[in-house]
C-alpha cells in the first residue's frame, strides 16, 4: 500500500521527551492505517542519548527511519533533511517535545483521503509543565469561515499544518536556517494553497515552557526574528500577494514582534529598547497602503511602534503586567479538559483562490 503519511520528528537534546513523542504517533492503529504511516526521526546531532535512543527504538519496533546529521543543522533544516527522505503523500512535521494526542494520525488519515487538500489545518492544546491543558488564542479562528485571511491568524508554526508534499515541492516550499524559521514557511503554506481543509479536532499537544525550549530562552537569537520576516515579504513580493492580505500580514508580523519584545524569557530587558527600534524599523520598511491599526490595546502598540515611542510602550507594558499580576491573583485559569475538544467537527472547505 502507498504511504500516505510521512511524520518527520527532528529531535534535539529532548531525551525526557522522546519516546512518550514516538510512541503517540502510531498508538491505536490497525494494520492497515500502520502501512500508510512512515515516521522519519531525524537527529539533529543532539548532544545528549537522543541518537542511541532512537536507533534502539528502530531496532525494537523497526517502524521508525532514523536519519543521523553529522552536525547540529537547527529545526528548519533538521526538518527539511526529513522532508528529502519522505515517501508519504503528504507530511507533518512533529516536534520531538510535543505529543499526539490518541486517535489524532487516524482521524487526519481519514480527512486526507476524504478530501485530499493541499493543506490540512488541526487544532492544538498547549499544555504547561505543571500539565495545565489550554486552548491557544487563535483557536477560534478554525471553527469561522474558512478564509486565507482568517486562517493566518491561527498560530504559524509547523506542526499544526500537514501538507501534499508535490504541492511543497512545486512552490519550493522548505525551512530557512535559523530561529523563527515557521514564519517564512507556514505563511506561505496557506497563501500559496488553492485548497485548504481545516480538521476541528486537537491532534497536538504542544509543550509550553520547557526548560531549552527556544521560547523559554533568553538569547540574542531572538533578533533572528526580523531576518525571518523580511524573508517572507521577499517572498509575497515574488509571488504578488494580493494587497488586501499583505495587510493582514503587516498586522500579524508587529503583533508578533511586539509578543516577542514584551516576554522576559527571550529577550532580555536590556535589549528591549533595541529590539522595539528594529520593530519600528520594519513597520515603516513593510507597512502596505491602506493599513489601520487594530482596535484596543493592541492598536495601541502597533501606534506606538509607528512613531518609535519606546518610552511610552515601556510606560504601557508597565502598567498592563501589574493589573495582569493583580488580575490573576483573584481568578483562577480554568483547566481545559484534553477530551472536550477532540470531537470530531463537519468538514469545511476553502479554495483560497
Amino acid at each position: 500500500m502507498d504511504v500516505l503519511l510521512t511524520v518527520v520528528v527532528p529531535v534535539y537534546a529532548v531525551e525526557g521527551y522522546l519516546y512518550q513523542c514516538l510512541e503517540s504517533i502510531r498508538a491505536g492503529l490497525t494494520a492497515e492505517e500502520n502501512s500508510q504511516v512512515e515516521v522519519i526521526a531525524v537527529d539533529d546531532a543532539s548532544p545528549d542519548a537522543c541518537g542511541s535512543m532512537l536507533d534502539g527504538y528502530a531496532a525494537r519496533h523497526g517502524d521508525v527511519r532514523v536519519l543521523h546529521l553529522t552536525s547540529n543543522v537547527g529545526l528548519g533544516l533538521a526538518r527539511n533533511a526529513g522532508l528529502a527522505e519522505a515517501r508519504g503523500r503528504y507530511v507533518w512535521f512533529v516536534d520531538s517535545d510535543d505529543w499526539l494526542p490518541a486517535g489524532s494520525i487516524r482521524a487526519v488519515l481519514e480527512r486526507l483521503r476524504e478530501t485530499e487538500p493541499d493543506v490540512l489545518l488541526i487544532d492544538h492544546l498547549r499544555v504547561h509543565e505543571n500539565g495545565r491543558l489550554d486552548a491557544d488564542a487563535s483557536s477560534p479562528l478554525l471553527r469561522g469561515p474558512a478564509t486565507v485571511e482568517r486562517l493566518l491568524g491561527v498560530q504559524h508554526t509547523a506542526w499544526n499544518r500537514i501538507m501534499r508534499r508535490d504541492f511543497l515541492a512545486k512552490h519550493d516550499l522548505r525551512f530557512p536556517a535559523g530561529w523563527y524559521e515557521d514564519v517564512p514557511f507556514s505563511n506561505p503554506v496557506l497563501l500559496a494553497a488553492e485548497r485548504v481543509e481545516v480538521l476541528d479536532r486537537v491532534c497536538y499537544h504542544y509543550r509550553v515552557g520547557r526548560f531549552g525550549a527556544i521560547t523559554a530562552t533568553r538569547s540574542e537569537r531572538h533578533f533572528e526574528a526580523f531576518e525571518q520576516w523580511d524573508r517572507l515579504y521577499a517572498w509575497a513580493d515574488s509571488a504578488g500577494v494580493d494587497p488586501a492580505l499583505r495587510v493582514r500580514l503587516f498586522t500579524l508580523m508587529i503583533s508578533h514582534l511586539l509578543v516577542v519584545a514584551g516576554n522576559d524569557s527571550r529577550v532580555h530587558p536590556s535589549r528591549r529598547r533595541q529590539f522595539f527600534r528594529r520593530i519600528a524599523d520594519l513597520y515603516r520598511r513593510h507597512r502596505p497602503q491602506g493599513y489601520q491599526p487594530p482596535d484596543g490595546a493592541a492598536g495601541l502598540k502597533h501606534r506606538l511602534v509607528a512613531v518609535n515611542s519606546y518610552a511610552m510602550y515601556s510606560a504601557l507594558r508597565t502598567g498592563y503586567r501589574i493589573a495582569g499580576l493583580r488580575r490573576r491573583s483573584t481568578e483562577r485559569t480554568p483547566v481545559v479538559s484534553p477530551d472536550l475538544p477532540s470531537a470530531p467537527q463537519p468538514v469545511r472547505t476553502t479554495s483560497l483562490r
